[in-house]
């Protein structure tokens, strides 16, 4: 997949408009469209890359920057410290958009294994 036909570039670039929930300089933040908890946001780095190994041999400044936004979404969403931060890397272990993404989970109990 390439940036031209990648949703998450739709979304950073502004051509699709989704629910943000927060941004830096490296970063994008929405609600996922079938949240999995009361909280469930995505976070993604603004350049394309394909997964969350390929950001951290790119920019580990850029894979910090996902984080440090979960966190201060989930401080903004009271999630007490009480959340789930999960990468799929591959279609085997459940990615489908092929733009390293971060879901911030939270608001419920969790399970483990998760699945």
């Amino acid at each position: 997949m390439s940036a031209t036909d990648c949703l998450f570039c739709s979304f950073v670039s502004g051509e699709i408009e989704p629910e943000i929930a927060g941004e830096t300089r490296h970063s994008l933040a929405f609600r996922d469209t079938d949240p999995q908890a009361p909280t469930h946001v995505l976070v993604v780095p603004r350049r394309h890359v394909a997964n969350a190994a390929d950001l951290a041999a790119a920019s580990v400044d850029e894979l910090a920057d996902l984080v440090l936004l979960a966190r201060t979404i989930a401080e903004r969403e009271e999630l007490g410290g009480d959340y789930r931060l999960v990468f799929n890397t591959g279609a085997g272990a459940g990615q489908s958009v092929f733009h390293a993404h971060l879901h911030l989970l939270g608001g419920r109990p969790m399970q483990w294994p998760p699945g």
